[in-house]
């Protein structure tokens, strides 16, 4: 478990510095739009150190899937589980996402889209480098039997 654990500081730590960056090109976009002229420093300093913490915990929930015993359907179950309070508590605590029932249900159905949505894709992508592989890995032994 402490391996795990320890995976997971430094998951978090390599990939924490992400969210701000991002937020800054945000930012930029709102500022280029008109939409958020002046921003006060404290509100720069709260969204920075939350989307820093956003970022750590979303890069290190990963390693749930390293956890042997775990089976991938309930691994999948916690990790989304987890990114979707990460992500919507950091939401509600910067005030980007109103605390009322349409916009969280929006938000939900968003998540659970773009969250499914992903997971087809890296399954459609894993199972077509299976097969690669397995019809090299026939390839070569039928190679090797004659």
């Amino acid at each position: 478990m402490k391996k795990h654990i320890l995976e997971f500081i430094k998951r978090g730590l390599m990939v924490m510095g992400g969210g701000p960056i991002i937020l800054t090109i945000v930012y930029l976009c709102l500022r280029q739009s008109g939409v958020a002229t002046e921003l006060p420093i404290e509100t720069v300093v709260r969204e920075i150190l939350s989307v820093s913490l956003l970022a750590f915990i979303a890069a290190g929930i990963t390693v749930i899937y390293q956890i042997d015993r775990l089976p991938l359907f309930y691994a999948a179950l916690i990790h989304g589980g987890v990114l979707y309070l990460d992500y919507l508590l950091i939401n509600l605590f910067n005030g980007w996402l109103r605390r009322d029932a349409i916009p969280l249900l929006i938000f939900t159905g968003c998540f659970l889209l773009g969250y499914l949505l992903i997971w087809l894709f890296i399954s459609f992508t894993v199972r077509a480098r299976a097969k690669r592989l397995n019809r090299a890995l026939e390839e070569d032994f039928r190679e090797t039997e004659e």
